[in-house]
């Protein structure tokens, strides 16, 4: 007996359809999904209008020569328009890689990446010892809790001026030390202690930040798992390490992320501390506003590029510091 295979069926008109088009599967999202869209719209507006519209105008005005003698203004009744003029890229070449390209940006660069690691680093490590400090059992737990949370309560601008005055030549700290003997550095005037002050009141303000998202980690991990590990016999470092840590690591991930993103862009700290001075202390964000607002004539054009390559190293880190973790997932 031989088998035949089977004849293949009739084509059909309807299985000779074409697959829906973009366009046509856009349409059909939007009458299934139409409500959603409606309640999403308001936000995309606002959004648009609030960051879009700013974002796309400081980028076109990188492409410029704009500054504070060729923007339009109005001087009393007389309106004076814009005469600025189109230059493509020539202000991120000068930034870059211009005469005065490492006084101006790498300088800079290179102290914003040691102050944003610096600081970050003591956030985490700081915050994590306090909050494992503040998991334990403690008589008056909620009292230590409230007062670590202090610093990050308080408003900003009051913190850095109370630190100005205690680190002012004849401050509180000056004091001690030489109460102590030791030398009475000047903390808002010598570049080395211009930084060093600004890592320690970048670090009382960020500590409580990390302290208080790590001990909500640190609450989320199942006690079950350190009963297990200490009936095998681990000690308390190796139940840090293969428990505590890895228990840890979708908050730490968060948490990190976000202390880079907003340590890069700390401008209050350096704002407030020093103002327009110390020029060894300002990190790139500060010293882009002092380009498009502390000096005269006003650079707008060479703020406004600080201020996309600042997005551009923000963008460039996040994504490749994601893929390391996705990496890392997958290997774990």
């Amino acid at each position: 007996m031989t088998l035949t295979a089977p004849a293949p069926a009739a084509e059909t008109p309807r299985s000779r359809r074409r697959a829906p088009g973009p366009f046509q599967r856009m349409r059909d999202s939007y009458l299934r999904y139409w409500y959603a869209y409606a309640m999403v719209a308001p936000v995309v507006i606002v959004l648009g209008v609030l960051v879009g519209y700013p974002l796309a105008r400081g980028f076109y005005l990188t492409l410029t020569d704009a500054n504070s003698l060729n923007s339009a203004r109005t001087i009393g009744v007389n309106t004076i328009d814009a005469t600025y003029k189109f230059i493509g890229l020539d202000n991120y070449a000068e930034i870059l890689w211009g005469p005065a390209a490492y006084d101006r940006f790498w300088s800079h660069f290179v102290w914003t990446i040691v102050w944003t690691v610096t600081c970050v680093v003591l956030h985490y490590v700081i915050g994590l010892g306090l909050a494992m400090l503040l998991n334990q059992r403690l008589r008056g737990r909620v009292a230590y809790r409230l007062l670590l949370i202090l610093p990050w309560a308080v408003p900003t601008f009051v913190t850095v001026f109370a630190w100005r005055i205690m680190l002012a030549d004849a401050g509180v700290i000056n004091t001690m030390l030489g109460t102590i003997g030791l030398a009475e550095p000047s903390w808002l005037e010598d570049p080395t202690w211009q930084r060093t002050a600004a890592i320690m009141v970048n670090t009382w303000c960020g500590v409580p930040f990390m302290m208080l998202s790590l001990l909500g980690g640190l609450q989320s991990i199942d006690e079950n798992l350190y009963e297990a590990a200490e009936i095998d016999g681990a000690s308390a470092w190796q139940r840090f390490r293969h428990v505590t840590l890895p228990g840890l690591s979708s908050v730490s991930s968060t948490v990190v992320l976000l202390g880079v993103i907003w340590t890069f862009n700390q401008f209050a700290i350096i704002f407030l501390l020093f103002g327009n001075t110390a020029p060894d202390a300002q990190i790139l964000v500060t010293w882009a506003y002092r380009l498009g607002f502390g000096q005269q004539p006003r650079d707008f054009a060479m703020s406004a590029a600080y201020g996309v390559l600042l997005l551009a190293i923000l963008i460039v880190f996040t994504s490749f510091y994601y893929r390391w973790l996705k990496r890392n997932d997958q290997l774990a």
